[in-house]
């Protein structure tokens, strides 16, 4: 209805006996002045001197009669409206309505066709006009009131929209939600989960210098490397059928598994289906130096030399066949390969496949092992490598002035996600909601970040959608930062355009370096711990920020979550352009 005042309106004065029912009018100069329009939905005479008009508003209202003078003179609009399309409403008075999140209130001067209608959602106790911006200031419910009480004082139409109360028959069919209820991670701090934690929260970086004689030549020589030999945390006869990734995957998983409360010796011992559990994980290359051991061997001692394990210990499936069969889990095992982006994808992955009645249960993650010579020398060929050296400062600085590229690293991290009724059904403890994920592709370079974020940008308003949330409920952001110069300022603009540059910001890589594939399921379990614990650990190594990041980085010590709000996002992003978001919302 609307439409069809774009075209300019072209008022003149005309009798009342001349109006009829559709026009559009106004009673004297000072409304045409004012915009206050009436559609005359009926007319009755009266006497032979006088004409009652029945008036309505002409984007809907109550009507009003007004008797004038035959000879009275009114200004019509030159348009001719169609009466039984102009709704009659009324205002609600909002007095005594009790306000939940979720109701929606409108505002709109229905005597003005060209007007827009101010709408208002309510959302962590406050009233915001758009969800998605950051910038406004959100209003409590008194000065909501106070505001519109005025304008249904100045003629506007107030309705109030409560929000649909969940009908239990309705959810039959509908997606289920994913909660996390199990964690377990290998890194550069440590073995285990509360390794990882303390290493956070105390700022302590996990960088070390490579030793040995085949790393002695290289350019760089640090690296996020796993303190402990993972191999002699396993039985021998299964850890030397695994490659290192693999042998990390194990570690992680079967602690996720275990403080979700399962039997390490696996699913039927767990009273689990092991065809309603699967296992999804991101790996890039998972071990590389399985193959160039074969290959160096069969150039020094021929092919007899090569060992038939070589070939299933390569191929970057193997972590998620190894957890399978550590576990027994036969539902699925999936290896998703994205670049740095895997971990944070499988996650992604595995949650839509419970989320959709494939599984029950999934342990999800990233597993990496690449902190090898032939990948060291190829990233510092790249000039990707930081040559910063190791000191007070960690050599990975996300979000610093001086960043000066990424710091190699390996490991492994994994959640252990589960249908809500599931875990609800035997009693888990539960970190918090797997609510969302999101993907996208910058389509911009082979290994360049494309220096707009728009690809970035997109695949964060995706998680935010997916979860069911706006980007005012956004409390965290766990950012991939690498500490490279470009890729950290086009994550940095991504930030800024959908969430604004007011949400608290950590980068973990300046404790960890970059765990490449393994690197999304790390993050993810430091952000579940995150709104788990309410405190957000702080970036080290940015000890001056950049001035064009822009946005607020939580360092030098940990900070408390914001009160309102309950979604974390952790960011990955990949050579190639490969991006992916996870949403995670805490519970109460």
């Amino acid at each position: 209805m609307r439409d069809s005042f774009d075209v300019p309106v072209q008022p003149h004065a005309v009798t009342v006996a001349e109006v009829i029912p559709g026009d559009l009018l106004a009673l004297s100069e000072q409304e045409v002045a004012e915009e206050k329009w009436h559609v005359v939905m009926h007319t009755l005479p009266e006497s032979p001197d006088t004409i009652r008009l029945t008036l309505r508003p002409p984007l809907g209202g109550m009507d009003h009669d007004q008797a004038l003078e035959r000879g009275h003179r009114v200004t019509v609009a030159c348009r001719r409206m169609d009466v039984s399309g102009i709704p009659r409403i009324a205002s609600v008075d909002l007095t005594e309505v009790e306000f939940r999140d979720g109701d929606r209130v409108t505002s709109l001067r229905t005597v003005d066709p060209r007007a827009v209608e101010e709408s208002y959602t309510r959302r962590w106790g406050r009233w915001h006009q758009d969800l998605e911006s950051r910038a406004e200031e959100p209003v409590p419910d008194a000065v909501l009131r106070e505001r519109l009480d005025a304008a249904a004082q100045d003629g506007c139409v107030v309705r109030h929209f409560p929000r649909p109360r969940r009908d239990a028959a309705s959810g039959a069919g509908a997606p289920r939600r994913v909660v996390v209820t199990g964690l377990g991670a290998v890194t550069p701090l440590g073995i285990g989960v509360d390794e990882l934690w303390q290493g956070l929260v105390e700022g302590r970086c996990g960088i070390r210098e490579l030793e040995g004689e085949e790393f002695a030549e290289l350019p760089v020589r640090v690296a996020g490397s796993v303190p402990v030999d993972p191999a002699g945390l396993l039985p021998r006869p299964q850890a030397r059928r695994m490659n290192r990734a693999a042998q990390l995957a194990v570690l992680a998983a079967r602690e996720a598994w275990q403080n979700a409360g399962f039997d390490v010796a696996g699913t039927a011992e767990s009273g689990l289906d092991p065809e309603r559990v699967g296992v999804s994980v991101g790996a890039i290359l998972g071990d590389a130096s399985v193959l160039v051991g074969g290959d160096r061997k069969l150039r020094d001692k021929g092919p007899r030399a090569v060992s038939p394990l070589t070939t299933p210990m390569t191929v970057p499936s193997q972590a998620a066949s190894q957890v399978s069969l550590a576990l027994r889990i036969t539902g699925e095992a999936r290896t998703v390969t994205s670049a740095c982006a895997s971990g944070t994808e499988a996650i992604g992955q595995a949650i839509d496949r419970i989320r959709y009645g494939h599984v029950d249960v999934a342990l999800a993650g990233g597993a990496e092992a690449v902190v090898t010579p032939a990948i060291m020398a190829s990233f510092a060929a790249m000039r990707a490598l930081s040559t910063h050296e190791l000191g007070v400062i960690s050599p990975s600085r996300p979000f610093a002035k001086d960043r000066d590229g990424f710091v190699n690293g390996e490991g492994a991290g994994f959640l252990l996600l589960e249908s809500e009724e599931h875990a609800r059904a035997r009693g888990a403890r539960i970190y918090c909601e797997a609510a969302g994920w999101g993907l996208s592709a910058d389509a911009h370079h082979m290994a360049a970040p494309d220096p707009s974020g728009s690809g970035v940008a997109l695949a964060l308003r995706r998680a935010v959608r997916d979860a069911g949330a706006h980007a005012v409920d956004v409390v965290h952001v766990n950012a991939h930062a690498t500490a490279t110069t470009d890729g950290d300022l086009a994550e940095a603009s991504a930030l800024r355009a959908v969430l604004g540059g007011d949400v608290p910001v950590t980068a973990l890589k300046g404790h960890l370096g970059h765990l490449q594939g393994a690197a999304g399921g790390v993050e993810a379990v430091a952000t579940v711990l995150t709104l788990h614990h309410g405190l957000i650990p702080p970036t080290i190594g940015c000890e001056e920020q950049d001035d064009a990041i822009e946005l607020d980085v939580v360092t030098k010590a940990p900070r408390a979550l914001p009160a309102l709000g309950d979604l974390a996002l952790s960011n990955s992003f990949g050579f190639g352009g490969h991006n992916a978001v996870l949403a995670l919302r805490r519970t109460a």
